[in-house]
C-alpha cells in the first residue's frame, strides 16, 4: 500500500525513491546495505529452520516443521536424481541452500510496499530496498559462487590438463588453425550460464517490483478522483491480485535458480 509520504511525491520520485538502495562508499567500492543485511539475515534464519528441523526428534512420522523441510528435500533431493548421476550429497545440499534461500529473499517482495522503508526510517535510513534478489549485485554474486563450482567440478572430472585440453580441442576438432574458435566459443558458452543465471533471477523480481509500484501508484491516482476509501478497496483488491500471481514467480525463479545450477554441473563433467 502507498503511504501518505507517497502521495506528496510525483509518481517518478515515488519509483526512483523505491528503487534507491541504502549504500555506503563510492564508485567500485559502493556496497548495498540493505541487500547484504537482509540476504545474510534470511540465510540465517533459513539455515536455523533447517537446522532446528534435523534436530527435532520424530519417533513416529514427521509432524509440522520436520516434515515441511523433509517434504522440501525430498523434491529438491529428486529434481538433482533426475539430472545428476554421480555422488549427488553436496549437489542436494546446494540445491536445497539456493531453493530455500532464493524463496526467502523472493517472498520479501510480498511485503506491504511502504512497510520495510518506515521500519527502516525509523532507524534513520531514508532509502532501503527490501528484495535482495531485485538487485543485480545479489543474483551475479550468487551467479559467480556457481560459476566457480562449474569450473571446479569440470577440473575434478577432467584433471586439470583434460579440462585446458576441451578448451582447444571442443567443438570443431584439434587443429591449430580451430583454437582461437575453439576458445572463444567455450569462454562464451562458460561466461553465458552465470549471466543468464543472475539477469533471469534479477529481471524477473525487479519486474515484479516495478508492478508492485505501479499499482501502489494507480491507488494514489484514484485517491484524487474517486476518495480515499474506493481507491483504498481498488488497491488493495489489485495488489492482492498480483500478490498471488507473484507467488507463483517467487517459487517458479527459485526453482529455475536451483536447478539451472545441478544442469550446469552435470554438463561440466561430461566428456567431448
Amino acid at each position: 500500500m502507498a503511504s501518505e509520504q507517497g502521495a506528496t511525491q510525483s509518481p517518478t520520485e515515488y519509483i526512483v525513491h523505491h528503487l534507491t538502495h541504502l549504500k555506503v562508499g563510492e564508485g567500485f567500492w559502493t556496497f548495498h546495505v540493505d541487500t547484504l543485511l537482509i540476504s545474510a539475515s534470511l540465510a540465517a534464519l533459513v539455515a536455523f529452520l533447517l537446522v532446528r528441523a534435523a534436530r527435532t526428534p520424530s519417533p513416529g512420522a514427521p509432524t509440522g516443521l520436520r516434515a515441511f523441510v523433509e517434504l522440501v528435500y525430498e523434491f529438491v533431493d529428486g529434481n538433482v536424481a533426475d539430472i545428476y548421476h554421480g555422488n549427488r550429497a553436496f549437489l542436494v545440499a546446494l540445491g536445497l541452500s539456493l531453493f530455500t534461500w532464493v524463496v526467502a529473499m523472493n517472498a520479501m517482495d510480498l511485503l506491504p510496499l511502504d512497510l520495510p522503508g518506515s521500519i527502516a526510517a525509523l532507524a534513520g535510513a531514508h532509502y532501503f530496498r527490501v528484495v535482495p534478489t531485485a538487485d543485480l549485485n545479489g543474483t551475479v554474486a550468487m551467479a559467480l559462487v556457481v560459476f566457480v563450482l562449474i569450473i571446479g567440478y569440470a577440473i575434478r572430472a577432467k584433471g586439470a590438463g583434460g579440462y585446458l585440453h576441451e578448451w582447444i580441442a571442443a567443438p570443431f576438432g584439434n587443429h591449430p588453425a580451430l583454437w582461437i574458435p575453439n576458445i572463444f566459443l567455450n569462454a562464451v558458452e562458460l561466461v553465458a550460464k552465470p549471466v543468464s543465471l543472475s539477469m533471469r533471477l534479477f529481471g524477473n523480481m525487479y519486474a515484479g517490483e516495478i508492478v508492485f509500484m505501479l499499482i501502489a501508484l494507480l491507488g494514489m491516482a484514484f485517491s484524487f478522483s474517486l476518495g480515499g476509501s474506493l481507491a483504498l478497496v481498488g488497491q488493495v483488491i489489485a495488489g492482492a491480485a498480483w500478490a498471488v500471481f507473484h507467488i507463483l514467480i517467487v517459487l517458479l525463479q527459485a526453482y529455475i535458480f536451483m536447478v539451472l545450477p545441478i544442469v550446469y554441473i552435470s554438463m561440466a563433467e561430461e566428456h567431448h
